[in-house]
């Protein structure tokens, strides 16, 4: 029997489908953790509050390890560089900063819903940091295009 037909072929399948996607799955099963806790917890205790905080922050990590495989940002030490494409100029612009384009359009997104939540809410506090947190990693991404950081992996040539 062939390797598609036999057990060993399908479990091959499957195990190559969590090894690839590993980080992402682990990633997203912490930030549903922090949400469930949170979701129950009270927010005016330490832990309640610790709760809140580890989702924006885990939601960045999430957002991270999940955008970075299929988003370019062209100058950047941090994102892999895309071999050309398109003949089309706009389309290699806007595949060259599809990252950029991304944290931009989500990060309004989030920040629209922030404006309409209630600020000292319970959810409202952790889309704030969530704001925050897209800032933090749409900063990074911008600042990688032109600075270095001596004895950095990613910043060597």
């Amino acid at each position: 029997m062939n390797k598609i037909g036999n057990k060993t072929g399908a479990r091959k399948q499957k195990n190559s489908f969590l090894k690839n996607h590993a980080l992402s799955l682990a990633t997203a099963g912490i930030v549903v953790l922090w949400i469930v806790l949170y979701a129950y917890g009270n927010p005016k205790t330490h832990a309640g509050s610790f709760f809140g905080n580890a989702i924006a922050d885990w939601t960045g990590v999430l957002v991270t390890v999940i955008v970075t495989k299929y988003f370019y940002e062209t100058g950047s030490a941090e994102s892999k560089q895309p071999a050309r494409r398109f003949r089309n100029r706009v389309f290699e612009g806007l595949r060259d900063h599809s990252l950029t384009i991304f944290l931009v359009l989500t990060g309004l997104a989030w920040v629209f819903l922030y404006v309409k939540m209630d600020s000292e809410a319970k959810w409202g506090q952790v889309v704030g940091n969530i704001v925050s947190e897209w800032t933090q990693i749409l900063g990074l991404v911008l600042l990688t295009k032109k600075l270095i950081e001596d004895k950095s992996k990613e910043s060597q040539k």
